[in-house]
């Protein structure tokens, strides 16, 4: 499984701020490494990594007796793994064993931890930095003992910046061959660990440290979140600056932690049964992603597609209704990692045991993707899905109305209409059905216009018909129209599917920008935030990506975003963040403070008029008219 690319932290790195000891001193890290004889200095880093870890230097005497503090220098040391994580010479001569031998001081000994207090953050992070990419570093970790202390700062010996630095060097020491065993020994410690701060990491950083008064918060946290070596909390950023980097440090300690659990979960089948032992976990797995700033983390759905391929996991998802329906609304999103979500509920169908269970709680949705042809990776998805759906037909009885109705859905489009249209049906008479299905689109297309949403509704569901499976840009057009009728019905569940159905037919799939924002609208309606904002930014993207292009833009067309969708994007990004549910709870209204429910746009446009107060529906053109003529917004209410 290839690594979570990190993020490290930006670091602002001033000159001064390099040598904030004295310059005369001679036996300190920076002078050390500076020092150009390779001899000399090879044995005074190997002498200075041997009584590091049995300094009794307080950080403020340190300072005051102008000497550097046991602090400052492990954080040197982090700064020249974070600079060339794969130099073996500091690891070499000692390095990882003297950080190693750092964090096991700080857990046993607390007047010592009192004093640096920074020691343990730094020492495990210059851990994880230096096995970032080298399985020789890592063994050398392994070696030194450094599992069993970085196991104690996951399970929460210390506090939460120790525990996501842990998280971090015992996914990197997971990830390797010759180092995973060492790991897996511990595993009915780190699984659980793993797990709680993964699921709790976010609750943990709030109240900690952003739910409490500036002048309250931790000093050393303050100085570790702003990036600075300075106290002063003005200097240092101030509170904002530090809650925002305090939002993307809990997004990634839960992407390392569900990495780490990955690790465990790909190699030690025995692993599976742990984890699905915590059913609120499992529950809310689906629900955990690395968000915008952690994009390249499948985070939840990446240990789910590993669970799903052992019996224990796939019959631990298929109980768990909640689990299955948070895998359909990321099948049914503009997420990067749809086709895992996708990947998830195939490995479960094909299960002759969960197969009941799992398609009478999916298979109303999947039904909206039967006709994608290609998902990220994935060719032929559409199929895939209906196979897995009509794989079981003697069970089909046994299944719910709506599940049935859906599989019926599915064998009407991908067996009974196609082998009618390809085998049965000659070609005079399909081009006679397309032209009839353009018709009463117009037909339906004018019925709208004049406000009569119903009839248009009905005249679009008849071209659906008529129109034959082949002709995918017209079906497109027909589905994405009729969503926009679900709306104006304030029909959010029926608009989210026909706006689905569209994006399963457009090449690539998900490109048809109108459908994007229709299905945003619908969603934000049902309160589903995150999948709005996905599709109001791939929207966006389509939007101002004309910018790039060479030809001009069609007349009439502004190249600013329009003001809704800037909207809607910032109202649902103060939903999906990390900390809005809590500061909602908490009544903190800064934090929650967001787009909410006293959005009464009724159109959406620039300052400038448009020159149309309507809706219009998709023409079908062959390319898509991306003016912003008419897009109408409507809000949860």
């Amino acid at each position: 499984m290839a690594k979570i690319l990190e993020e490290e932290e930006e670091l602002a790195l001033e000159q001064e701020e390099v040598d904030n000891f004295s310059s005369s001193s001679c036996d300190c890290f920076t002078c050390i490494v500076k020092q150009p004889d390779a001899r000399l200095r090879r044995a005074d880093l190997a002498a200075f990594f041997r009584d590091l870890p049995y300094c009794e230097d307080d950080d403020d005497v340190s300072v005051l007796n102008n000497r550097q503090s046991c602090s400052s220098a492990v954080e040197a040391v982090w700064r020249a793994a974070m600079a060339a994580p794969d130099d073996p010479e500091l690891p070499s001569l000692g390095a990882i064993r003297c950080m190693s031998l750092l964090l096991s001081r700080a857990l046993a000994d607390p007047d010592w931890l009192r004093r640096n207090a920074r020691v343990p953050y730094f020492a495990a992070h210059a851990i994880g930095s230096y096995t970032l990419r080298s399985p020789a570093h890592a063994e050398l970790a392994v070696a030194a003992g450094a599992v069993r202390p970085l196991l104690a700062l996951l399970g929460g010996a210390l506090m939460w910046v120790e525990q996501r630095a842990a998280a971090r060097a015992l996914g990197h020491l997971a990830s390797y061959d010759a180092t995973f065993p060492a790991v897996a020994r511990h595993a009915a410690e780190a699984v659980p660990f793993a797990a709680r701060a993964a699921s709790t990491c976010v609750a943990d950083v709030y109240n900690n440290f952003v739910a409490l008064p500036p002048a309250r918060r931790p000093t050393y946290q303050r100085d570790l979140l702003s990036g600075l070596g300075r106290r002063d909390v003005a200097a240092a950023g101030g509170p904002e600056a530090q809650e925002r980097k305090a939002e993307e440090w809990a997004s990634q300690l839960q992407c390392w932690s569900l990495y780490l659990l990955s690790c465990l979960a790909s190699r030690d089948a025995p692993s599976h049964a742990m984890i699905c032992q915590d059913a609120v976990f499992l529950r809310e797995l689906s629900l955990m992603w690395g968000g915008l700033a952690n994009g390249d983390s499948p985070a939840g759905v990446g240990l789910m597609r590993i669970l799903c391929r052992s019996d224990v996991g796939r019959g631990a998802v298929a109980a768990s209704r909640d689990a299955l329906g948070g895998l359909c609304d990321l099948a049914r999103s503009s997420d990067d990692w749809q086709y895992m979500a996708v990947d998830c509920l195939l490995l479960l169908l094909d299960d002759r045991d969960t197969w009941r269970a799992v398609a009478d709680a999916t298979a109303s949705r999947l039904v909206d993707l039967v006709e994608v042809r290609q998902l990220g990776p994935r060719k032929r998805l559409g199929d895939a899905i209906a196979s897995a759906l009509l794989v079981d037909v003697d069970r089909v009885e046994e299944l719910g109305f709506e599940a049935k109705e859906a599989i019926a859905e599915v064998r009407k489009i991908k067996v009974e209409r196609k082998e009618e249209e390809e085998a049965i049906m000659p070609g005079d008479e399909l081009l006679r059905r397309e032209i009839l299905a353009k018709e009463k689109r117009r037909e339906g297309n004018d019925r709208f216009l004049n406000g009569d949403v119903d009839t248009a509704m009905e005249l679009y569901t008849e071209a659906l018909d008529l129109c034959p499976l082949s002709r995918r840009t017209e079906r497109l057009v027909l589905y994405s129209n009729r969503a926009q009728c679900r709306l104006a019905r304030r029909d959010a569940d029926a608009a989210a599917s026909d706006a689905t159905r569209a994006l399963a037919l457009a090449r690539p799939a998900n490109a048809h920008a109108r459908s994007l924002w229709r299905r945003a609208q619908a969603y934000d309606m049902k309160s589903m935030a995150r999948e709005s904002l996905l599709d109001c930014l791939a929207f966006a993207g389509a939007w101002l990506d004309r910018r790039r292009r060479k030809r001009r833009p069609a007349r009439g067309v502004n190249p600013k975003l329009p003001y809704c969708v800037a909207r809607m994007i910032s109202k649902q990004m103060s939903v999906t963040g990390l900390f809005a549910t809590m500061a909602k709870t908490n009544g903190d209204k800064q934090l929650a403070a967001g787009g909410g429910g006293g959005d009464r746009m009724l159109r959406c446009s620039d300052d400038e008029d448009d020159g149309d107060n309507e809706d219009d529906p998709d023409d079908g053109g062959s390319e898509e008219d991306l003016s912003d003529d008419g897009l109408k917004i409507y809000t949860s209410g």
